[in-house]
C-alpha cells in the first residue's frame, strides 16, 4: 500500500493556491456590495471632478480580499515562476465561472412557501420576498461575469509575465519593485477593462460612456495601488517566513 507524502514546495503551492482561489471566489461573490470607503471610516466624500462627473472612493466590497489576490500572486510567482501562476489563474477564471451558473441555477429554484413566509415580515409590507432579495443579492449580469473572468485573466497573466521579466532584469533583486510594478500595470487594465466589458459593451440602453468608465476605474485603481504598496512590508515578512519554511531548498521553476 503507497502512502501518501507531500513535500515542503508542494505543500507550500497547495496552501498559496488554497488562499488565491478562495479569495478571487469571494471576491466575486461580496463584490456586488457597492460601498463609501470614506462614510464607512466617518469622512465626508471626496467628491472630486471629472468633467460632468462627481467621484467618490464608492467601491466594490471585492477590493477587501483583492490585496489578498494580489500578495498570492507575487509568492507563487516567486516561488514557483509565471506557470505557476497562469495554471492557477485559469483553474480560477474556470471555478468563478462555475460558481455563477450554479448560483444563478438555484435562483431558478421553486422556494419554499414556509421559507419565504418566515422572512417576510422583515421586508416592512414591500412587495419583495426573501426569494426575490437572495436572486438580487447573488446574481449578476451577463456583462458583469464576462467582464469580470476576462479582466482576471488578461490582469493576472499580464502581473505573473511582467513579475517574472522584472525580476530577470534586476537578477532577483528588489522584491518590492516586481510586485508593485506588475501591480501597478496589471491592476491598471483590470480595473478599467471589467468596467468597460460589463457597463459599456454590455450595457445596453444605460451604457456607460467611456469617460464615466474611465474615471471611476480610476477610483478603483487608486485605492489598489495604495493597498498594494502598504502591503509592501508584508510581502517581505511573508518571504522571509516561507524561506525559513523552505530552508531555502531550490524549487523547480
Amino acid at each position: 500500500m503507497s502512502t501518501f507524502k507531500l513535500t515542503k514546495q508542494h505543500t507550500l503551492y497547495l496552501i498559496l493556491c488554497s488562499v488565491f482561489i478562495t479569495n478571487a471566489l469571494l471576491a466575486e461573490i461580496i463584490g456586488t456590495k457597492i460601498f463609501s470607503f470614506e462614510k464607512t471610516f466617518g469622512f465626508d466624500p471626496v467628491q472630486w471632478s471629472w468633467g460632468d462627473v462627481r467621484l467618490d472612493f464608492n467601491l466594490t466590497a471585492g477590493v477587501l480580499v483583492w490585496p489578498i489576490v494580489f500578495v498570492t500572486t507575487d509568492l507563487i510567482n516567486e516561488y514557483y515562476g509565471r506557470k505557476g501562476v497562469q495554471w492557477i489563474s485559469i483553474l480560477t477564471a474556470g471555478l468563478i465561472v462555475y460558481v455563477f451558473f450554479m448560483i444563478y441555477g438555484t435562483t431558478q429554484l421553486t422556494p419554499a412557501d414556509f421559507w419565504v413566509q418566515l422572512h417576510q415580515t422583515k421586508f416592512n409590507g414591500s412587495n419583495v420576498t426573501i426569494n426575490e432579495a437572495y436572486a438580487i443579492v447573488l446574481t449578476q449580469s451577463l456583462g458583469i461575469m464576462v467582464g469580470s473572468v476576462a479582466a482576471f485573466l488578461v490582469g493576472q497573466l499580464i502581473d505573473a509575465t511582467l513579475f517574472a521579466w522584472i525580476k530577470r532584469r534586476t537578477h532577483e533583486k528588489y522584491l518590492w519593485l516586481r510586485s508593485t510594478g506588475s501591480t501597478l500595470i496589471s491592476q491598471g487594465i483590470d480595473s478599467y477593462l471589467v468596467l468597460w466589458i460589463a457597463f459599456s459593451l454590455f450595457g445596453g440602453s444605460s451604457a456607460w460612456s467611456f469617460s464615466f468608465v474611465f474615471a471611476v476605474g480610476t477610483m478603483n485603481y487608486i485605492y489598489k495601488i495604495a493597498v498594494a504598496i502598504a502591503l509592501t512590508p508584508f510581502l517581505y515578512w511573508a518571504h522571509g517566513r516561507i524561506d525559513h519554511y523552505l530552508k531555502k531548498d531550490s524549487i523547480d521553476r
